[in-house]
């Protein structure tokens, strides 16, 4: 008997399933350019992007200050700012081309079909109108809630599910009442309100804690994975990216250089930009940790010693208590030594802070500077205390004034103080941004004109320009990439090496601490509830929330082990 020749699938044999056809692109961006008006002519930012985002997923948007991160998705959202023209390419939402849909046609998806979280929440949200109203608004807008009461009811659901606590009060609280943490997850709740179909989040986790980065983005992976939400994730976070995206597109001067699955892009990159960005970020596992200055013995005495210290700021309601942001806080900063303070966003970071360089009195405690009590310090004596104290702030785009140049920015100090002519002043400001690394035809610019690192490192030149022996440094890298966030940190270092400053470094970077402090004190609830040498508080933590907090750092381990291999 023969074999016959017939295929199996036509003797009526089961033929082996096709497999599945993948997933539609719920957002569709193809050739994407896009440019900005300069003082020279147009200047392309993006030069021809083409990336997809199907339902459901979450992909990474990586790369370098001024790569075109940002800019890519406030195109998609019909954000751009003045002077930025789309000029070709399209923007394909569903069955729209958003490009050319019109203005009407993009406000009626954005809000409720498309949720953006912007990177600054302090330029976002509307400084005279209270958190609640304007959580509440896009239910408004889009008509999902019945009225205003309602609307309210679910801005204070939407507050918790973003993680705020107390959602009654903060919905009652005007932003300059919020941390810069909670603030950024109100813009998250803003954003996931209307529960959208795509998800645009522009750096949302650079302010955050780490726990509540964790809880935050454990909530975004809830969301998704029950109402096929998709992400588009813009972040300088690999750790974030690694452990959180299903996709990653890492974008260099205006193009996408490289793009896969995460594990493939991040795990064997082929991209010379992809292994910079890499090797540049921080790590709990694989960084360089600072032995504590040797100091003459003249020297051997505390800069700043804090003993006590309490803050207490009353609260709106009738007969309820006061908050105390400070309860009883014993610290101490050597000179010549960064300490580094760590903990949960409105654990009384940045209070304690302002309460050591004088911008806010404390209710209860002591502060001695270079042996002086500088408790009760006012008037005259305060103001000559503060050329002795400057701070670096978070946000290098909303603490540079627009107005101004930067030769201006940086010698406004030292007119404040009436320091020097003004030619010494110019000449100090040309030496001052040399010592920072940037061009003296730096000293022209305005802030616009500048990449977030180089208005950070404008805002460092301004704040050594008073020599000062003291600097307070409140997440000063938070909202910057990775590769800019070595080099600002190892400038940090240099110049503190060079100079002997002492430095109080405010962050909620975990790997950041360890590559720049030589001591550490973990706030929670204003209480100080742990200190010591970085090593030995990193390697054994003695209290559960210093174990909570080093648990969870994103992808500490996996973008560690890559970056330090």
């Amino acid at each position: 008997m023969t074999t016959p020749l017939t295929p199996p699938a036509e003797q009526g044999a089961a033929r082996p399933a096709d497999p599945p056809a993948p997933p539609r692109p719920l957002l569709r961006v193809e050739d994407l350019r896009i440019s900005y008006r300069s003082g020279t002519g147009r200047v392309d930012a993006v030069r021809g992007v083409s990336l997809t985002v199907a339902p459901g997923e979450v992909v990474a948007l990586v790369g370098a200050s001024g790569s075109g991160k940002s800019t890519t998705a406030h195109a998609v959202v019909g954000l751009l700012p003045p002077g930025a023209a789309l000029t070709a390419g399209r923007v394909v939402f569903g069955a729209t081309d958003l490009a050319t849909a019109g203005e009407a046609a993009v406000r009626r998806h954005r809000g409720r079909d498309i949720g953006f979280v912007p990177q600054d929440p302090m330029v976002s949200l509307n400084p005279v109108r209270r958190i609640g109203p304007q959580v509440g608004e896009v239910l408004l807008i889009h008509k999902l809630v019945a009225g205003r009461r309602q609307a309210a009811r679910r801005a204070v659901e939407l507050l918790a599910e973003a993680g705020l606590p107390e959602p009654e009060l903060r919905a009652r609280q005007y932003p300059h009442e919020l941390s810069g943490g909670m603030r950024q997850r109100a813009l998250i709740a803003i954003a996931l309100a209307a529960r959208p179909k795509l998800l645009i989040a522009d750096e949302p986790t650079s302010a955050l804690d780490v726990t509540v980065q964790r809880a935050l983005l454990d909530h975004l992976d809830e969301l998704v994975a029950r109402t096929g939400t998709a992400v588009l994730l813009i972040t300088h976070d690999l750790g974030v990216a690694a452990d959180r995206a299903g996709r990653v597109a890492v974008m260099s001067d205006g193009v996408i250089v490289e793009s896969g699955p995460v594990g493939e892009v991040l795990g064997d990159p082929g991209h010379p930009v992809t292994r910079d960005l890499l090797r540049s970020a921080p790590s709990l596992v694989a960084v360089r940790e600072r032995t504590p200055p040797v100091r003459p013995a003249e020297l051997s005495r505390d800069l700043v010693v804090a003993q006590g210290l309490v803050k207490e700021f009353p609260r709106r309601g009738r007969g309820e208590s006061p908050l105390r942001a400070v309860d009883n806080v014993d610290l101490r900063i050597g000179r010549g030594e960064t300490f580094a303070l760590v903990g949960e966003s409105g654990s009384g970071k940045s209070t304690t802070a302002r309460l050591l360089v004088r911008l806010a009195r404390p209710t209860s405690g002591t502060i001695r500077f270079d042996g002086e009590d500088i408790t009760g310090l006012r008037g005259e004596a305060l103001r000559r205390l503060r050329r002795r104290m400057q701070i670096v702030y978070q946000s290098p785009y909303a603490s540079l004034d627009p107005r101004l140049s930067v030769g201006d920015i940086i010698t406004e100090p030292l007119r404040a103080h009436r320091v020097g002519s003004r030619s010494e002043r110019t000449r100090e400001a040309v030496a001052l941004l040399d010592r920072v690394r940037l061009p003296a035809g730096t000293l022209r610019r305005r802030p616009h004109e500048l990449s977030g690192g180089q208005r950070q490192r404008v805002a460092i030149a301004r704040a050594l320009a008073l020599r000062p022996d003291l600097v307070v440094c409140d997440e000063p890298v938070s909202a910057l990439d990775v590769s800019v966030q070595a080099r600002i940190l190892e400038l940090l270092t240099e110049l503190q090496d060079e100079s002997g400053l002492s430095c109080l470094f405010i962050s909620h970077d975990l790997a950041v601490v360890r590559g720049i402090a030589h001591r550490v004190g973990v706030m929670r609830g204003g209480r100080l509830v742990e200190s010591g040498p970085v090593a030995r508080v990193f390697a054994e933590p003695a209290h559960p929330y210093t174990r909570e907090l080093l648990a969870s750092v994103a992808g500490s381990r996996r973008a560690g082990a890559v970056a330090g291999g």
